[in-house]
């Protein structure tokens, strides 16, 4: 039975992990949880797995954690704030665990898992897109196992097991292209936030759909894909493929083109990922290639996708670049959900940042030149929306 510990255990990523714990109790079972703030979902989690040790990220949110667990005979330690969620990361007897934290936030307690010599399956691609000068040295220094519990990356894992040293060509990544990927460019003006939370396959949380229909999403997982699998940006490609049946593809070098397929559910990586490298046996529903119809691609249209040119010219920079660019990000991304700016101020106001950044852009970043990176490009998304007044304009 493998001890996982779980951060952001309340979001999508940690209720499917749990889920995969709940189908098998005999494969699995919960050291620790780490969430946000919602304390009811997580004191449910806390009654049906008993954990030894929960932080809740919030810390105004821990006296009613406790107050919400009080009866129980099983109490765990009950920890708050960002320490607390580092602490949780790092604790005890755990062999694995799955950083399921959104966005940059997840860094630090991914550090503090590797430090503490933990696997991890990997749901939080900021660790590597901010972090990976830092992380995969960490890695190597530790023998811990950095295993991908995204659909993409697991797949292109999943393709490479049995691949010869040197075998790999090319990286293919399918996109699905997001709720706007048969939208005519033209009306991406009128987009609302509502119409970018509609995406067409999968079921996210806000950041992230968002994220789809700019196609950043995609564009960091390139980034992520350099740093996990060690390819050239050359070598990484983005398809659009709308049926999210392919989850990506490799390109040997003898152009053999391998693919893994399956229904878009998010429990498969994440299964793989903590049972790696075994093959658990699920009553899940087998991929039907006639049920599933026609699987078409087509190449990404880079005048409505600005977001996938500005990671890879980020991604190309190195350095603390892609921690800006996915910083920068972030924050429009908030901005725009917040109704403070328009979907199309998004790459914007990221090519802005990153453009300032430039001159200062550090090659060997240490860990705190990321962090520092990262707050200093927070600060400066947030203070183009001041230039004139709530609303972000930019004059060319």
């Amino acid at each position: 039975m493998k001890a996982i510990t779980l951060l952001g255990s309340t979001g999508s990523i940690g209720t499917q992990t749990l889920d995969i714990v709940t189908q098998y109790p005999e494969q699995f079972r919960i050291v620790g949880l780490a969430a946000g703030r919602n304390v009811t979902m997580l004191a449910q989690q806390i009654r049906q797995f008993l954990p030894e040790i929960v932080a809740i990220r919030d810390e105004h949110s821990l006296p009613e954690l406790k107050a919400a667990i009080a009866d129980l005979d099983h109490q765990p330690i009950l920890l708050a704030g960002e320490a607390g969620v580092v602490e949780v990361a790092r604790y005890g007897d755990t062999e694995a665990v799955v950083t399921g934290i959104v966005g940059c936030a997840g860094l630090l307690p991914t550090i503090a898992a590797i430090e503490a010599g933990k696997d991890i399956a990997l749901a939080n691609k900021e660790t590597l897109i901010a972090g990976g000068p830092v992380v995969n040295p960490l890695i190597e220094k530790h023998g811990v196992k950095l295993l991908p519990a995204d659909s993409e990356h697991s797949a292109i894992f999943q393709c490479l097991q049995g691949v010869p040293k040197g075998g790999l060509r090319r990286i293919i990544l399918t996109a699905s292209g997001g709720a706007f990927r048969d939208w005519p460019v033209e009306k991406l003006s009128t987009v609302k936030v509502a119409d970018a939370l509609k995406h067409p396959n999968w079921s996210m949380g806000r950041k992230i759909t968002v994220d789809s229909a700019t196609l950043m999403n995609k564009g960091l997982e390139v980034i992520e894909a350099h740093y996990l699998f060690g390819m050239e940006y050359d070598r990484i490609d983005i398809v659009i493929h709308p049926q999210s049946i392919i989850h990506s593809l490799i390109e040997l070098q003898d152009t053999s083109v391998l693919a893994q397929l399956g229904w878009p559910d998010m429990r498969l990586p994440l299964l793989y990922a903590l049972s790696w490298p075994e093959r658990i046996y699920t009553d899940w529903e087998p991929l039907n290639l006639v049920k599933s119809g026609d699987l078409t691609f087509r190449e990404p249209d880079h005048q409505k996708y600005p977001c996938m040119q500005l990671a890879y010219s980020a991604g190309r920079a190195g350095g603390s670049m892609p921690a800006v660019l996915n910083a920068a990000n972030e924050e429009a991304v908030a901005l725009f959900l917040d109704e403070k700016i328009e979907f199309l101020d998004i790459p914007k106001l990221i090519e802005k940042v990153c453009d300032k950044h430039e001159k200062d852009n550090c090659q060997n970043p240490s860990l705190d030149d990321i962090i520092a990176a990262d707050k200093w490009a927070r600060k400066e998304a947030l203070a183009a929306t001041k230039e004139l007044g709530d609303r972000l304009v930019f004059l060319r």
